[in-house]
């Protein structure tokens, strides 16, 4: 079994800013395996040589990365992957809480609070469920 590498390819034709293309590709493979927990990334420098991209730009994806629990920063050893599941896991029941409590605040029902965040899923995963 050959070891797992990052692999990035920036579109500059596309929609998403190039960071945004950093931020989704790493954790996309992140979430599907492709970048075991414990992978360390290259530095900011040398991604960002590598893809032509400025390091503000790398520095910004790796930033979004860790903010959401997918990487995480250790100093002078560099980025990892983090167990994202979990960190994510955590902050999305952070958020529900922190909406239901808005929502009761706001004086919403059961099921007014629930039809706004299935309105809200829907918009966002461009579903029909």
């Amino acid at each position: 079994m050959s070891p797992q590498t990052l692999t990035i390819t920036i579109d500059p034709a596309a929609d998403a800013a190039p960071f945004e293309q950093v931020r989704t590709q790493i954790a996309d493979q992140a979430r599907d395996g492709g970048l075991p927990v414990g992978y360390k990334l290259p530095t900011v420098r040398g991604l960002a040589e590598d893809l032509g991209l400025a390091a503000n730009t790398v520095a910004k994806a790796y930033r979004a990365l860790e903010t959401d629990g997918v990487i995480e920063t250790r100093g002078r050893n560099g980025s990892f992957i983090a167990a994202a599941g979990e960190a994510a896991d955590k902050e999305a029941a952070a958020a529900a809480e922190s909406y239901a409590r808005r929502a009761r605040r706001l004086g919403l029902d059961h099921r007014a609070a629930l039809a706004a965040v299935e309105d809200a899923l829907r918009a966002t995963y461009r579903t029909d469920a």
